[in-house]
């Protein structure tokens, strides 16, 4: 018998690297660096994506996506999302909330919050009262010239 709810944890990190794009929970945002990553190296939608498979003790993110086929390079990490969404629709359960914190020196986060939590909504078909994006700096860590993303979702059984 399927459990009623399940948890996921999931976190991500890259390095920052000039001359591409910042992609964080989906968002372009300005920047003089990106993430450097085999796809957009998105942090955000990595870590969800992880805490989604780990409720639902599939794989994760880069067994289903590896680096190292290239049918993923500069991929949107949208895409994975979408994707592991409907495994955890095929397991028969729904997303009831999701939990993030970003760690990264720069940029700051809270401008965009409120943006990438409606996107983060938007993607995951739920409310944006169930998403919680929260930003912290390092302090003192070494790792200024990083991204870190910690990710933990609540799905519950459908039907």
């Amino acid at each position: 018998m399927k459990p009623d709810i399940r948890i996921g944890y999931g976190w991500d990190s890259h390095e920052f690297k000039a001359g591409i794009p910042l992609r964080i929970g989906g968002i372009t945002l300005p920047f003089d660096k990106g993430l450097g990553g085999h796809s957009d190296g998105d942090v955000l939608l990595h870590a969800i994506t992880d805490a989604l498979l780990g409720a639902i003790a599939g794989p994760d993110i880069g067994t289903l996506f590896p680096p190292s086929d290239s049918q993923w390079a500069g991929a949107d990490s949208a895409v994975f999302l979408r994707e592991v969404l409907k495994r955890v629709g095929a397991a028969g359960y729904q997303v009831v909330n999701l939990d993030s914190t970003l760690i990264l020196a720069a940029p700051k986060i809270s401008p965009h919050a409120e943006t990438l939590r409606q996107h983060v909504a938007e993607l995951c078909g739920i409310d944006p009262d169930c998403v919680g994006i929260k930003a912290k700096t390092p302090e003192g860590m070494g790792t200024d010239n990083a991204a870190i993303a910690h990710a933990t979702v609540l799905l519950k059984l459908t039907g």
